[in-house]
């Protein structure tokens, strides 16, 4: 049995990702197209939080961006997820993602509604935490989790995404979005 995650065992949620990060080689071993890694990554990240820890995680997707924005405005796409449904376009600069995609960097907002411009999906998610997907330099989409709760996410989740969104955008042949 899985052991229940909670913030004072991170040692055991670091091991999680560990774990994680062997899951989705394991699925996207011999496998480049992003549509299907992206969603069986999604649904190993949605169903192993909602198993190991006590947050309640409603939503793990992607966003990638869109070709067909016009060139003087960057946007992202819906992408592969698990939870509720979400919005489908989102302007760079704009939100927790489309920040993460403009600054191309983490954004671990413990709170969303103290967050400028969130862009409430789901109004049941109160702590999000956004990683830019990049390749060669540019950003080419997100991973996003939601969680029901204020400070759902940590700087373990943290680290951990940012190793399974490195890992990703190297297993994928990225056709299609860039």
């Amino acid at each position: 049995m899985t052991p229940n995650i909670s913030a004072s065992t991170a040692s055991d949620k670091a091991e999680f990702y560990q774990d994680l990060e062997l899951q989705i080689q394991g699925v996207t071993d011999g496998q480049r197209n992003w549509v299907t890694n992206l969603a069986n990554s999604s649904a190993l990240i949605y169903h192993g939080l909602r198993a190991v820890t006590d947050k309640p995680i409603n939503w793990v997707g992607f966003y990638v961006l869109d070709q067909s924005s016009p060139s003087t405005k960057q946007a992202l796409i819906l992408g592969p997820f698990q939870g509720k449904v979400a919005c489908t376009n989102i302007d760079f600069g704009r939100g927790v993602c489309g920040t993460a995609a403009a600054e191309a960097r983490t954004m671990l907002v413990k709170d969303v509604h103290e967050f400028p411009g969130h862009i409430a999906c789901d109004a049941a998610s109160n702590s999000e935490v956004v990683v830019p997907l990049v390749l060669d330099g540019r950003v080419i989409g997100v991973l996003d989790l939601d969680c029901e709760v204020t400070e759902g996410f940590d700087e373990v989740d943290q680290a951990g995404l940012e190793v399974v969104a490195k890992y990703l955008v190297q297993a994928c042949d990225w056709r299609g979005v860039i």
